[in-house]
């Protein structure tokens, strides 16, 4: 039998993490982030596929692939952070709600503490739920929390 996969996608400017505004996002690296992933979900018996774009058609695409998955029994769901489109994609929402993608939204840093823009997700509607503002150990606990939702 094979592993069951997560998905972990990654938006626009998370390539950059570990240089880009390190007081809010941290020294860790995107390489750092998928690796803590990897290792999250292995404890799980999963395999972590982790993928980042800075373009909102791929990662609708790949929205849409990894709801088909979850659809075949080859995916738990998805671990989605995504970044900026997160206050501006009507889209993303709509190929969560239209694949049926089981989808725990993340935010490395406290969105509602910052810009009043960030303060809207079209995505939260559309996730099982949301981790904000713990830095990246959000992806870890994102992970353990499609386990708890993926047994229910």
């Amino acid at each position: 039998m094979t592993a069951k996969h997560v998905w972990v996608l990654n938006g626009p400017n998370l390539n950059l993490l570990g240089t880009r505004e390190p007081a809010v996002y941290g020294h860790t690296t995107l390489a750092d982030v998928e690796q803590l992933c990897r290792s999250t979900a292995e404890r799980h018996a999963w395999v972590a596929d982790c993928r980042q774009s800075n373009h909102e058609g791929q990662l609708i695409d790949w929205v849409q692939e990894a709801g088909r998955a979850q659809a075949a029994g080859a995916s738990v769901g998805c671990v989605f952070n995504a970044g900026a489109y997160t206050h501006t994609s009507v889209a993303l929402h709509d190929a969560i709600k239209g694949s049926g993608l089981r989808v725990i939204e993340v935010h490395i840093s406290n969105v509602h503490a910052r810009e009043a823009f960030r303060h809207h997700s079209y995505l939260s509607p559309a996730a099982a739920g949301i981790i904000v503002g713990l830095g990246v150990a959000g992806y870890a606990l994102a992970i353990d929390a499609l386990a708890q939702l993926s047994k229910a």
